[in-house]
C-alpha cells in the first residue's frame, strides 16, 4: 500500500515520494525496511553489521531475512559460520532480484505519481 514518506528527521525538506509495500498474498510482504536490510547486508557482508547500520537487533534482522526467505520461497542471503576471519553473509541471486525489482517498482511508481505528490505537497501549512 503506498504511503507518503515523512519529512526528513533533520528538519530539511524532503521531496514527497511514495513508500511502497508489496503484498504478495498469503501474508507475504516486501517493503522498504526489508529491502534496506538486504541492501545493507550486501554493503556490510554481515547480518549483524546490517542490523547495526539500521539500528535493529541481530535477532530482528534475522527475523526479517527469514520472512523474506518465506515470501520469495528461497534464500535471499547466504551465511558463512565464523572462523579465523569470522563469519559473514552475502546476497543470493534471489536477494539481488528482490532489490532490483522492488527499487524499479518504487521508481516507476514515483514517476507516475510525481504530479499528484507535488499537488499534495502544496497543501502543507506554510
Amino acid at each position: 500500500m503506498p504511503r507518503l514518506r515523512p519529512a526528513a528527521a533533520d528538519g530539511a525538506e524532503e521531496a514527497p515520494r511514495l513508500s511502497i509495500r508489496l503484498d504478495l498474498g498469503g501474508g507475504r510482504r516486501i517493503g522498504p525496511g526489508k529491502v534496506r536490510l538486504l541492501e545493507e547486508i550486501g554493503r556490510n557482508g554481515s547480518i549483524s553489521g546490517a542490523g547495526r547500520a539500521l539500528r535493529m537487533s541481530y535477532r530482528r534482522a534475522w527475523e526479517l531475512v527469514e520472512a523474506l526467505n518465506q515470501a520469495v520461497g528461497r534464500p535471499v542471503v547466504e551465511t558463512a559460520t565464523g572462523g579465523a576471519r569470522g563469519g559473514g553473509a552475502r546476497l543470493t541471486p534471489a536477494g539481488e532480484t528482490v532489490i532490483r525489482h522492488y527499487r524499479a517498482i518504487e521508481a516507476e511508481s514515483n514517476r507516475v505519481a510525481a504530479g499528484r505528490l507535488g499537488e499534495l505537497s502544496g497543501l502543507r501549512p506554510g
